[in-house]
């Protein structure tokens, strides 16, 4: 499965000049929401998940953080037929997070955790430090697009779909805005000019 295929045929991989949730300014982005509102090709990508984790042997439960985790959680443990998990932000409005709504693992679980995209693994971190609060063994992460360059060490096997390298700059430094070129950012509809 070529996700990065996949991935311009459904218009989620884009070209252009974007200010990042970060601040940065990129020429590529990801929005993944333009593949996971599509069933069938959700299904695509989390049949190549399910490929690259045959290895890994039996998977128990697989979970995922939300938002978009939760989504590939439910379908790579429907390919599998295994139940998922989602872990929420606390209810106390901290960074961490939870298994909530009578979430139960059976002891000695082997838990798969999936996401959509890992840039520094904060969300995936938060999930692996939620399930060691139960009696599970963590498998193995993966994930659509590993954006970190392979710099992430989340303790566990990590695969991924894809790797991609995307140059980010400061704003003061952004060679797209010093030629012009309109600034989107993505979550928004707005489209303005450069900075």
């Amino acid at each position: 499965m070529d996700l990065d295929v996949l991935l311009r045929e459904v218009g989620a991989l884009k070209d252009g000049h974007f200010v990042l949730s970060s601040g940065r300014h990129s020429d590529r982005y990801v929005e993944k929401f333009d593949l996971l509102r599509l069933p069938k090709a959700t299904e695509r990508a989390c049949a190549g998940i399910v490929e690259q984790i045959e290895h890994l042997g039996p998977i128990d439960v697989v979970a995922g953080p939300t938002t978009g985790g939760i989504l590939l959680a439910f379908e790579v443990a429907r390919q599998l037929n295994k139940p998922a998990a989602y872990a929420e932000r606390a209810e106390s409005g901290s960074l961490a997070r939870e298994f909530r709504r009578g979430t139960t693992f059976p002891a000695g679980a082997r838990v798969l955790v999936v996401d959509d995209i890992l840039t520094t693994g904060g969300s995936v971190r938060e999930t692996l430090a939620a399930l060691a609060e139960h009696d599970v063994q963590s498998v193995a992460v993966a994930v659509l697009v590993d954006r970190s360059g392979g710099n992430v060490d989340l303790g566990v096997p990590l695969t991924a779909l894809s790797n991609m390298t995307i140059e980010t700059w400061s704003p003061d430094a952004c060679p797209l805005c010093g030629t012009g070129v309109p600034v989107t950012k993505p979550g928004t509809t707005g489209i303005s000019s450069p900075n």
